[in-house]
């Protein structure tokens, strides 16, 4: 073989042992967000936003304040890209009176429970500035349960609430990441279950911003 040839050839042999490598590598990388692992579980810490839970005369209002929001989701694969997924999460919040001029007064407090359930559709990988990163929606329904207090009087509802959200796992390393996600919550505050005034409330948007350390198993 000439040398000029045998240089070739070398060359030729290297670039693809680097091509493979280097493939080999991003699909490692890729793979760090969706493992193929069975189960994944996501505590996180977020704030929620309510919608208004009752709209009065005069620009008038009454709802929840903005707060935090704790929980944690649990993700069980049924395919490559499809998750069927449960949440809880909690929330300790004030009711207010909006009132024009005048501003948002404090009528009672809440504590909120918020359970659901449903699937989640995985886009497929993809890489931006050397980091795998999974986006992904998913669609539900459950419920938010209120427990409202104001001195010594206390009472409770519980409402249907379907769910929206989108998001994405960004791999931080083996089944370990980084899930952020924005779900808005729909539904309509149950008045006859809480006061026993046959009140229908509107359909309220309440909307969670979080994040969480999602663990792969």
């Amino acid at each position: 073989m000439r040398p000029a040839s045998y240089f070739r050839s070398t060359l030729l042999s290297a670039a693809a042992v680097a091509t493979l490598g280097s493939s080999a590598h991003a699909q490692t990388r890729a793979t760090s967000v969706s493992s193929g692992k069975a189960f994944d579980f996501t505590p996180y810490v977020g704030y929620m936003v309510f919608g208004s839970l009752m709209d009065g005369p005069l620009g008038t209002s009454i709802g929840n304040a903005p707060a935090p929001v704790f929980g944690a989701q649990l993700g069980m694969r049924l395919a490559p890209n499809i998750s069927l997924v449960g949440n809880v999460a909690a929330a300790s919040s004030d009711i207010k009176a909006g009132i024009p001029i005048i501003g948002g007064l404090s009528v009672a407090h809440s504590n909120l429970l918020l359970y659901d359930g449903g699937l989640q559709l995985d886009v497929p990988v993809m890489m931006i500035a050397g980091t795998s990163m999974s986006p992904f929606v998913q669609a539900g329904a459950g419920a938010m349960r209120y427990e409202i207090s104001q001195s010594f009087l206390s009472t409770n509802a519980t409402n249907f609430a379907g769910n929206v959200g989108i998001g994405a796992d960004v791999a931080i390393g083996n089944n370990i990441g980084v899930r952020l996600m924005a779900k808005d919550y729909i539904g309509k505050f149950d008045f006859k279950d809480a006061t026993f005034i046959d009140y229908e409330g509107k359909t309220t948007n309440s909307f969670a911003f979080s994040a969480g350390l999602r663990m792969s198993f």
